[in-house]
């Protein structure tokens, strides 16, 4: 087909959704969504026996279809949304969109409209959601009807174009044995880990962005006994949590007049007075650290919360700058005191080059030794080659030291067999 007849046949196909879009405002009723497409085609079919400039060279199925995700999903990027092996969407503007297949990222050949088309979709996302983007508030969190997390931000902010991020969330959450058979962690650590949960220890995640955090966590979660009561905090829910007893909880953005926000750190305050078992908390960043260490030192043992840092020992540190922003003038060492006495365990989550996730460190967090909070590997991961595909090859090996909170997890009727600790790996 020549560069002319291309032209003139996306003319037409452009023609034909306009008149299409136009019957569907004035007349369109649908049972379900599978009677869709063919209401579609029967409309389709109408317009261009009544239109002679329609007739000839035309993509009907074409308009159908992008008509059908604009309908029933959320346009274009709907095929992606619908693929299973894509963990990712990224949509730069209107003629760019990204997606992030088997932890590699690729350029897909789907386009938007225009900057409006783009705009049309993020309202679809977040009015259900009560929540708004303009100039006024130009970037939001959201998430899909199937929990996957969206951040749209919009010109004059965004240079490109309107731009959206999707994390896909699996319809199946991830268990335990699938992050064994990705690697992510050892049957080992995961017998380590349930116990640790079982016992009550306090358990921070750490690690970069797009590290599988909330994946780890929702993992950690599930480990949690059914009968006690769960209360979860988050920006924007994500976390798919199967037992009976939960009370999910997420922040409110301000109003059009900037007023009646509800912060993660509201969330946690009224949390406590939820009579909680377990609190479990999205993301930590910023002043609700000061209350979640106090909560983790009064008695609510067994609390789990991520956070940003790119090892154990950032992870600390970047503690202790967040309770400074609760704007209490506290000591570093009394901040140091509260972090010591409060958090048992760390699991570092890394992204690794090739774009695989791993658990790359479980670390104990021991008592102070002067002004130093004494931290100590359980498991680290080693690297051991990278193979002719570029995947790097490696596992978790134990430090061989056993944790100075084992004699708890004992006394919790929890056994752990010590050589999880003391076992060389082989090669």
């Amino acid at each position: 087909m020549t560069e002319k007849n291309q032209h003139q046949m996306n003319e037409k196909n452009q023609k034909l959704k306009e008149e299409l879009q136009k019957r569907i405002l004035s007349n369109f009723q649908y049972d379900t969504p599978e009677e869709i497409p063919s209401k579609l085609e029967g409309m389709a079919l109408e317009i261009i026996q009544e239109e002679e400039s329609l007739q000839g060279n035309i993509d009907r199925r074409l308009v159908i279809n992008e008509l059908y995700n604009d309908i029933s999903g959320f346009g274009p990027i709907n095929p992606l949304l619908a693929d299973p092996d894509i963990s990712e969407v990224m949509v730069n503007g209107p003629f760019q969109v990204y997606a992030e297949r088997k932890g590699k990222l690729e350029l897909t050949d789907v386009q938007f409209r225009d900057n409006e088309h783009v705009m049309n979709i993020i309202e679809k996302i977040v009015a259900p959601l009560g929540r708004r983007v303009d100039e006024s508030s130009p970037m939001v969190d959201a998430r899909l009807p199937d929990g996957s997390r969206v951040n749209a931000i919009i010109p004059p902010l965004a240079l490109n174009g309107p731009t959206i991020t999707i994390r896909k969330f699996a319809a199946n959450p991830l268990t335990v044995n699938n992050l064994i058979q990705f690697g992510t962690l050892t049957t080992e650590m995961a017998l380590f880990i349930e116990a640790c949960v079982k016992a009550r220890l306090n358990i921070f995640i750490s690690g970069g962005t797009g590290s599988g955090k909330t994946t780890t966590l929702n993992v950690l979660s599930s480990f949690i006994p059914n009968d006690e009561r769960i209360v979860t905090i988050e920006d924007a829910a994500e976390l798919q949590l199967s037992q009976d007893h939960v009370i999910s909880l997420e922040t409110r953005p301000p109003n059009i007049e900037g007023k009646g926000a509800i912060t993660i750190r509201d969330l946690v305050r009224n949390s406590l007075r939820m009579r909680p078992e377990r609190i479990v908390i999205g993301e930590v960043r910023g002043g609700e650290a000061l209350d979640m260490l106090q909560a983790m030192n009064t008695g609510h043992d067994g609390s789990l919360a991520t956070g940003h840092a790119n090892s154990p020992r950032d992870m600390i540190s970047r503690l202790e700058t967040m309770v400074l922003m609760a704007g209490m003038e506290l000591p570093i060492k009394a901040i140091r005191e509260q972090i010591a006495g409060a958090i048992d365990l760390i699991i570092q989550q890394s992204r690794l080059k090739d774009g695989s996730r791993r658990i790359t460190n479980i670390t104990e967090v021991q008592s102070m030794e002067g002004d130093v909070i004494v931290l100590q590997d359980v498991f680290v991961f080693e690297q051991r080659g990278v193979d002719a595909n570029g995947k790097i090859i490696g596992k978790l090996v134990p430090t061989r030291v056993r944790p100075a909170f084992y004699e708890r997890i004992e006394n919790a009727g929890i056994h752990i067999p010590a050589s999880v600790f003391f076992e060389n790996e082989e090669e």
